[in-house]
């Protein structure tokens, strides 16, 4: 259960993340609400494409510093696809490339800041509720 409340958490960070910066750049509740929904629907449709190239990139790999390089490489690469969706949803809704460079650039930097500070604390809750004994 706690591991569900954690993945529903996570995803409404990242929202609300999102949603933060789209407003802070085009000020509106409207669009920053729009994008919200949009971004994630995109990067969820082209995750699985980005994943099944990379694991054949990982199988291929015949040395332990290979599959090292591989998996550095490919969190590089997961990390311009986020930024790419995210440069391509601020560009669209507002015509301007420098607006779309700054989502490019901020969200994942909030992501990398925030998102493990999340992870903390719900690996101290999850500490917590195993600690103690259920009550029947």
């Amino acid at each position: 259960m706690i591991t569900a409340a954690k993945r529903i958490s996570q995803v409404a960070t990242h929202m609300g993340i999102a949603y933060a910066l789209a407003y802070a750049v085009t000020g509106s509740a409207v669009f920053s609400g729009l994008a919200v929904l949009v971004e994630p629907v995109i990067n969820v449709l082209l995750l699985p494409f980005h994943e099944a190239a990379w694991a054949m990139r990982r199988r291929a790999a015949s040395t332990a510093r290979a599959r090292y390089l591989t998996v550095a490489f490919e969190k590089l690469s997961q990390t311009g696809l986020h930024a790419g969706v995210a440069f391509a949803v601020m560009y669209v809704a507002t015509g301007s490339a420098a607006m779309g460079g700054i989502a490019a650039l901020l969200e994942p930097v909030c992501n990398v800041l925030i998102l493990p500070l999340h992870d903390r604390l719900w690996d101290s809750l999850e500490r917590g509720t195993q600690a103690q004994p259920i009550a029947t």
